[in-house]
């Protein structure tokens, strides 16, 4: 009896440990929720500066250049709490499917609600500039909007639904590109276009990469391309010295070229998936390939 009891407390799926709230990763969840709010009224605020005359004068230092780079440093900081929220839990043993659904609830605000309205408002929003996305702009930003909602769903359904993964298969790697790394290539991508805009250098034309970013990421969410996760790396981890020199190095430069390193990492990390798929894929081409010489000689050789 005291063994069915504590099978039942330590069951996540148990009604009492499903619904409980760990004060600590559901504060960092919290602040992710609360960081993606505020980069949604920070892009709504740049919106009405460029296009709403009176609220323009009723804030006459305000700059829609900078309202939207806080934006996108809101977005940085919700995939730090979001980082925080699960390292926490995993560390503490605090995890709970009340947790991982306030999780993805937020991470829809964060991740998806936020990059698809700066996006919209920067480059797609009806504008006399650019006629033809008055009627594509909005369906683009849903589709990326939908597409990384379809994915958080997705990814809650195989580690916490009644499928009873292991975990060890469940945290090796991410099936589609993870919301915050699609979110995050989207916001390096509106920085270092803000950049170019605050060196006076033409941002209209540059700007039209946007909505063909966001349907790639878009559809990288919810395909089975897997990533890697990074939940292994610990204090613990060991490395060699030239990886760690490396990383120090790479700190180093985005610290002093903030808007191009981080470009360049979320692109990499996406150009990493996408290679990574592509060689998987030759190599199960290769070996089916095998396969049907092995079996055509071994028939040969019984005829």
């Amino acid at each position: 009896m005291a063994n069915h009891d504590l099978q039942q407390r330590n069951n996540p799926y148990d009604v009492t440990r499903a619904s409980r709230i760990y004060l600590l990763p559901n504060l960092m969840t919290a602040g992710n929720l609360f960081c993606g709010f505020v980069a949604i009224i920070k892009c709504i605020q740049a919106h009405l500066i460029t296009d709403c005359g009176e609220y323009a004068q009723l804030n006459p230092n305000a700059s829609w250049t900078e309202l939207y780079t806080q934006a996108m440093w809101f977005i940085f900081a919700a995939a730090i709490f979001d980082f925080l929220d699960g390292r926490l839990a995993r560390v503490g043993g605090r995890t709970s499917l009340f947790g991982a659904a306030f999780d993805s609830l937020s991470d829809v605000v964060s991740f998806g609600m936020a990059p698809a309205l700066v996006v919209f408002f920067l480059v797609l929003a009806p504008r006399e500039d650019f006629q033809w996305f008055r009627e594509l702009g909005w369906f683009i930003a849903f589709i990326y909007l939908l597409c990384s909602t379809v994915r958080l769903a997705r990814f809650n359904m195989i580690t916490k639904s009644m499928f009873h993964y292991q975990e060890a298969d469940c945290n090796k790697d991410f099936v589609g590109l993870p919301i915050p790394a699609a979110a995050g290539t989207v916001a390096s991508l509106v920085l270092l276009l803000l950049n170019l805009a605050n060196n006076s250098r033409e941002l209209r034309l540059w700007a039209l990469a946007l909505p063909f970013l966001l349907v790639l990421v878009a559809f990288l969410m919810v395909s089975t391309i897997r990533y890697p996760s990074f939940k292994h790396i610990s204090w613990e981890t060991k490395t060699r010295l030239r990886t760690a020199i490396l990383a120090i190095l790479v700190g180093v430069m985005a610290w002093q070229l903030q808007e191009l390193v981080f470009f360049f990492l979320f692109f990499g990390y996406i150009i990493y998936g996408l290679f990574s798929h592509y060689r998987l894929g030759v190599r199960y081409a290769q070996m089916k390939i095998l396969h049907r010489k092995v079996v055509k000689i071994s028939k040969s050789s019984s005829e």
